[in-house]
């Protein structure tokens, strides 16, 4: 899930655990209703919140993992004890010590090591410097390769999720606008210049429900727009437009295109 801060991911993922009540519709987790059931969803759950407050601030890290596992029947100790080692992770130090990176390593720790049914991932490498980051991504795309766990990922970092994900929802203002594959979205815009037959030449009425933004670069113009099967840069030809490139977007880019034309100004 991508959106931007207050769209809704943080409220849904609660909604998913039973830990916020939905205010309207139907919702099923695991074949169970979060409404009913939630202790039974949570407890076949990793979950990682957005903030980093383990709360226990008194124990050690060594003590809180211990204290965790008493939850969870189906802990796995020595794969506890891999993931701390692979995250760099202290027993030793005290919870109310710990940096913002260092609580999320425990969170990462805490979540995978029962090896749930459900992961569900709210900005899980937020903090994390750039080589933790790195094994915790690499961490995480072993643990869905071994396990196949079903797992939700919120994240402002889209270029991350390409190695995990295989599909993208663009969320705002509580609803899901777009959800595709990673491929299909990629491919759902373009990005072409060209130059327009003359200085005053307007988009066609027909296309501007496609077009998402146009920028001016000198006597070229720069379109973006959605493009499936090539139809939008044809109809700009047909119209014209000397077309002298056209290109895919990153899957990066695209996801802040299409956020920026549903944001509302």
């Amino acid at each position: 899930m991508v959106g931007a801060n207050g769209s809704g991911k943080s409220t849904f993922i609660r909604i998913l655990q039973g830990i916020q009540s939905r205010d309207a519709g139907e919702l099923k987790v695991l074949g169970l209703d979060p409404a009913i059931d939630g202790a039974r969803i949570r407890a076949n759950t990793g979950y990682v919140r957005e903030d980093t407050d383990l709360g226990h601030r008194w124990m050690t890290v060594g003590r809180l993992i211990d204290h965790h596992r008493t939850y969870y029947r189906a802990w796995d100790e020595p794969y506890a004890a891999l993931i701390a080692a692979r995250l760099n992770i202290d027993p030793k130090r005290r919870v109310g010590q710990l940096s913002k990176g260092q609580a999320r390593r425990v969170q990462l720790l805490l979540a995978l090591a029962h090896r749930p049914a459900l992961l569900l991932l709210d900005e899980p490498t937020d903090g994390l410097d750039p080589v933790i980051r790195d094994d915790a991504l690499a961490l995480l795309a072993e643990h869905l390769a071994d396990t196949g766990c079903a797992t939700l990922i919120s994240t402002h970092l889209v270029h991350e999720i390409k190695g995990l994900a295989d599909r993208v929802a663009l969320i705002g203002a509580g609803r899901v606008s777009t959800e595709q594959s990673l491929d299909d979205l990629q491919a759902s815009l373009r990005e072409c210049r060209g130059r327009p037959p003359s200085e005053d030449w307007s988009t066609p009425a027909d296309l501007q429900s496609q077009i998402l933004s146009v920028d001016r670069l000198g006597l070229e113009r720069r379109w973006i727009l959605r493009d499936e099967a090539g139809r939008g840069v044809e109809r700009l030809k047909q119209c014209g437009v000397s077309v002298t490139d056209v290109r895919t977007l990153s899957l990066e880019q695209t996801v802040l295109v299409l956020l920026r034309a549903e944001t509302p100004r």
